[in-house]
């Protein structure tokens, strides 16, 4: 079967290296990729959201799947494209992947079908916003309503941050079009966790738990970013937990959505706050989250074509994952700078040797080739994924790890998985 992945980052590496494994794999192609797809398949020069250049793509070289990585695509309606061409595509509609592009109605649909959420209202003007931020005795959280990357969040304890935050999205247009309407909703407390389920109509399949750290800095402070590490599996979601974000969150979502005349096909990504009230959802995204898919595909034994062909095909159903037991911790290596403005270009060295391991990957993620030299390419470099028998252990091997790899001004956070 000839495959192709949408993407260049950490996440879209993952997934080719999941898919690499698969008996039923003919080619694998990657647009655009990086050089560590490159070692994979074959990448394909392009934009994934040239939907006109991705088809086209797509039929030159007879592609059987084609598996969507990032957003973007997603929320400008690739999948919608492909299935009118009669293309197999895996992942959510343009009208289902508005649960993450459009902040304002994912909150409409978790209203509407009262899923646990927090309250909030919508803005897109500043002078109302402010208005109603000034009302509030506690800080908020801010968000763009929009795709920004995993950047558009301000945590605000204090409300005069949140009317500053407001107005550098809605009148100064720091995130351009995915800030002109924002959305202002409670802080909640508590353990932040993400849950992911491979979605076909009703069947609904949730992968191991897995945690992740959106903060830069240590202790979970500084600004938040596209994530910073995470590990699998996360000991804060017990089997009645997951029951309940199943049965709570996930179900009244995807049959919410289906009573709307929307079928749901993809991973759907809750990102929870496990509050004392109970499980509440802080946000939705409609495809594999990164750098979580970093921890959880080296640990899935089932061949994940066979998933995800299943999932397409309306068959999830007859399909069991199964796990590797041991733990994968991720950390990921950044640029100084990042997530502001950070220099690309710099020489990456001493990369550990993954060939034929199972117990350690190096997934790119902003890096580039010039000339024989691996360079830096992005905010977000590599993630460097180790499993063991224990947490500990997978940490103490990812870490070891990510001391052998240098490039000047590399950032990483030295507290994950502990």
């Amino acid at each position: 079967m000839n495959v192709l992945v949408l993407g260049s980052g950490g996440r879209e590496h993952a997934l080719c290296a999941a898919l690499a494994r698969s008996a039923r794999l003919k080619n694998l192609f990657c647009l655009p990729g990086n050089p560590g797809t490159a070692e994979l398949g074959t990448n394909l020069p392009g934009d994934p959201n040239d939907i006109t250049a991705v088809l086209a793509a797509a039929r030159q070289h007879a592609i059987d799947l084609t598996v969507v990585g990032p957003e973007d695509p997603l929320a400008a309606g690739i999948v919608d494209a492909f299935q009118r061409e009669g293309l197999r595509i895996f992942g959510p509609t343009r009208a289902a992947a508005r649960l993450e592009a459009d902040k304002s109605y994912a909150k409409q649909v978790m209203r509407q079908h009262a899923i646990p959420t927090a309250e909030s209202r919508t803005f897109d003007n500043f002078e109302h916003a402010r208005e109603y931020i000034s009302t509030r005795d506690s800080g908020v959280v801010v968000k763009a309503a929009g795709l920004a990357k995993g950047k558009g969040v301000f945590v605000c304890p204090d409300p005069s941050d949140a009317i500053i935050a407001a107005e550098r999205m809605l009148f100064d247009g720091i995130f351009g079009d995915a800030g002109r309407t924002v959305v202002v909703e409670e802080i909640l407390r508590g353990r932040e966790v993400s849950v992911l389920a491979i979605v076909s109509g009703r069947t609904i399949y949730v992968l191991d738990p897995a945690q992740d750290y959106k903060r830069l800095g240590e202790g979970d402070t500084g600004p938040n970013t596209g994530g910073m590490g995470s590990y699998s599996p996360s000991e804060a979601l017990d089997e009645r937990t997951m029951a309940q974000v199943e049965r709570e969150i996930l179900v009244p979502t995807v049959n919410g959505l289906l009573a709307d005349g929307i079928r749901y096909t993809g991973v759907l990504y809750a990102g929870l706050m496990l509050t004392p009230a109970g499980p509440k959802v802080l946000e939705f995204n409609c495809r594999f989250g990164d750098p979580e898919t970093q921890a959880l595909l080296p640990r899935l034994q089932t061949d994940l074509l066979d998933v995800i062909e299943a999932a397409v095909d309306g068959t999830l159903d007859r399909v069991a994952l199964r796990w590797d037991p041991r733990h994968a911790v991720c950390v990921v290596l950044a640029s100084n700078g990042y997530p502001g403005d950070y220099e690309t270009g710099k020489l990456i060295s001493g990369l550990p040797k993954t060939t034929g391991r199972d117990d350690l990957f190096v997934f790119h993620a902003g890096t580039d080739r010039r000339r024989s030299s691996l360079v830096t390419g992005g905010g977000r470099v590599l993630s460097v994924t180790a499993l063991a028998a224990t947490r500990a252990e997978a940490r103490a091997q990812a870490y070891a790890s990510v001391a052998e790899i240098d490039f000047a001004g590399m950032v990483y956070r030295k507290d994950l998985a502990g």
